[in-house]
């Protein structure tokens, strides 16, 4: 095999051979990443001019390690499949990602012809459709020239990082795509640090060509120094482009001469992304990296089978981390083609499958031989950052909307997010009603509480907390990098919003040719609640924030993160437009008239800092004096906030309450009845 490799070196247009990786079992399957020959591309010569650099010492070292003898001689022996190839693909958000799996499908004819199909297939969520988001990883496949090419769709949120993580060591390479104007984001970095952690083989798709200001070559080169920056491999770093436009289903290995379809991609795929190495005749071996449910066959159990033969009905043992085992038995085994799910007698290793049978199997737990198996390492997902309170709704609206509103309701639904959730924590509040609930964001709590909304359950959620640490005595804090890219002649407001939430500005550079300048910021992730909204006024909603965590860092002192207090209503009843006229003097309102409010709940934003009470319901008095003509009462329209701004707009001593129907906030009045004792 070594004497293959020095052979295949020797090649003039060739990728050098991957050296043996270390010991992480994690990097084994992708030996063979030395196959991927590189077309031509026309930003090329500043990878190869880095590769030339060390090629000597990688000559050396390889004639070394041939005349060594193999370390893995006497083991098991391990195979290639050259009939399957296993991708995910990654980038920022908005990138073009699930746009350009559809095109995938529609090329490889997973539809009829006449089959009305819908944008963005991959997105079947309710949520991701409206938000326009991909939130959970998804699997598909095609069939391209007789090799069937698994892909993973992955959501590019940086808080729905978890997602991407758990999936990663179902595959041996990645497609990372990148847009052909912004160039890598944070969360590409995210994706792609992870990603060359796993030994993955990355090929980079430069999307969205077509835009009239794009800068293929800008976005390549800015792609390489951020591999360079992640320490990637001499390897690595001699990754193949591809240029191409998702919408239309065109690609080319130049931004100047693409194809009529998505052919170079599918043959770069074929080309750069290593077959999946197994041990055939192993003991079986499968980690479970996700869960679906069905009502009629259960729970379903994903993953990808590192070794062995897995059959239907044939007995496996299931072990945990611990080394904790139970038996099970496979029901109905499933593999993915096209664009569902097609049941299978066996499955062989490297391919991904879908299991049904074992209803308690959990993420993270392997399913393996019943006599010889033994556990896989299991999926490390990075800690949360930020945590919220959830509990029983106790406002006076209680019971009117919702289904579900007690605390075992509550409790139930909470801890069997976790079965599915790895990035998310739930720990028991203080009362016996009052849950933790830990996530990587807002964004990430959000999601779970608008699902739990449109189930039915009724609760009160707390402003949202980060979670800090205490290390040799220092309280430290994590800090995100955020990247805003806003209008010069806004520049000035976002620079001093980000300071007064305690930025440090790392970088500021022109963003295209368009007048917009690209900040990159280091805050506080406190500084970030809430700040989505108020960089969208100062820059009149014309700038674009992201965000990735970044790391733990000394406590930035206290900051504030709202100037104006609340309207609060100190009497229950029907808002009326006599009360809403004097109201609207004081402040922006959040009702109209003819609503129910009860006393505590918030009405509007008062104009001044701090809060003051006042009576929305308020009617006008009855005399037996007659006017000719009413008074003609004006109303400004209500502010409507959605669940996240709600969300960032709430502080330590207030709630929102979550209904089926109706979003409200409300003071709340444990912290006030403690205030005035």
């Amino acid at each position: 095999m070594q004497m293959q490799t020095i052979t295949l070196r020797a090649a003039p247009s060739a990728r050098r051979p991957a050296l043996p990786p270390p010991p992480p079992p994690a990097s084994s399957s992708n030996l063979s990443a030395g196959r991927c020959f590189l077309l031509p591309s026309p930003n090329s010569h500043r990878r190869r001019s880095r590769s030339l650099k060390v090629s000597a010492s990688l000559e050396q070292e390889v004639k070394e390690r041939a005349d060594s003898p193999s370390p893995s001689a006497g083991k098991s022996s391990q195979a290639t499949r050259r009939d399957v190839r296993n991708i995910a693909i990654v980038a920022h958000v908005d990138h073009g990602k699930t746009t350009l799996v559809d095109s995938m499908l529609r090329q490889s004819k997973v539809f009829r012809e006449n089959q009305v199909v819908q944008e963005r297939i991959m997105d079947s969520n309710d949520l991701e459709r409206e938000r326009g988001i991909t939130i959970l990883s998804k699997n598909t496949s095609i069939t391209y020239k007789g090799t069937k090419i698994n892909i993973i769709d992955t959501p590019g949120h940086s808080d729905f990082g978890g997602e991407v993580e758990r999936v990663l060591n179902m595959v041996e390479g990645i497609l990372l795509v990148v847009d052909s104007v912004e160039g890598p984001m944070p969360q590409t970095r995210f994706v792609l640090k992870k990603a060359l952690e796993f030994g993955h083989a990355v090929v980079v798709v430069v999307n969205k060509v077509d835009r009239p200001i794009a800068r293929p070559e800008f976005v390549v080169n800015s792609t390489f120094e951020l591999f360079i920056e992640l320490n990637a491999t001499d390897e690595q770093c001699d990754f193949q482009t591809v240029y191409a436009i998702g919408l239309k289903g065109k690609a080319g290995m130049s931004a100047d001469d693409l194809a009529d379809d998505l052919g170079p991609l599918f043959e770069a795929i074929l080309r750069c992304i290593p077959e999946p190495r197994i041990e055939k005749d192993g003991a079986l071996q499968l980690l479970v990296s996700n869960t679906e449910y069905d009502e009629h066959k259960g729970r379903i159990a994903i993953g990808r089978l590192h070794a062995g033969e897995l059959q239907r009905g044939m007995e496996v043992k299931v072990c945990t981390p611990d080394d904790a085992c139970r038996i099970g038995k496979i029901g109905e085994l499933f593999v993915f083609q096209n664009f569902g799910r097609v049941p299978v007698e066996s499955v062989s290793a490297g391919d991904i499958c879908a299991i049904c049978g074992i209803n308690d199997i959990m993420i993270g737990e392997t399913i393996a031989d019943k006599v010889n198996g033994t556990a896989l390492p299991t999926i490390k997902i990075e800690e949360p950052t930020v945590r919220m309170s959830f509990s029983i709704n106790t406002s006076p609206f209680v019971g009117r909307e919702g289904k579900f509103v007690t605390s075992r309701n509550l409790r139930d639904r909470l801890y069997r997010e976790l079965e599915r959730n790895l990035a998310m924590k739930v720990e028991d509040g203080e009362t016996a009603d009052t849950f933790l609930v830990s996530g990587r964001g807002t964004l990430h709590l959000t999601i779970l509480i608008e699902n739990m909304r449109r189930e039915g359950y009724e609760f009160m959620i707390g402003p949202p907390k980060v979670i800090n640490k205490t290390v040799n005595g220092k309280l430290l804090e994590p800090y995100e990098i955020a990247a805003v890219e806003v209008p010069e002649e806004y520049m000035g407001s976002v620079v001093e919003l980000l300071g007064k939430r305690r930025g440090q500005m790392l970088d500021m550079e022109a963003s295209g040719p368009e007048g917009t300048s690209l900040l990159k910021y280091k805050v506080p992730t406190r500084g970030l609640i809430g700040l989505r909204n108020a960089v969208l006024t100062a820059s009149r909603g014309r700038a674009i924030l992201n965000t990735i965590f970044d790391s733990y860092g000394p406590w930035a002192g206290d900051l504030s993160s709202r100037d104006q207090g609340s309207l609060v209503a100190f009497e229950g009843g029907s808002t009326t437009s006599y009360a809403c006229v004097n109201a609207q003097e004081r402040g922006v309102l959040f009702v109209k008239p003819g609503q129910d409010v009860y006393k505590g709940q918030i009405v509007g934003i008062h104009q001044r800092p701090g809060d003051l009470a006042l009576n929305v319901c308020k009617k006008k008095a009855a005399t037996n004096v007659r006017s000719n003509k009413e008074t003609t009462v004006v109303l400004d329209e209500p502010l409507s906030y959605s669940l996240d701004d709600c969300i960032e707009y709430i502080q330590e001593d207030e709630l929102v309450e979550v209904t089926p129907a109706s979003i409200r906030m409300c003071k709340n009045p444990k912290i006030s009845k403690k205030g005035k004792n």
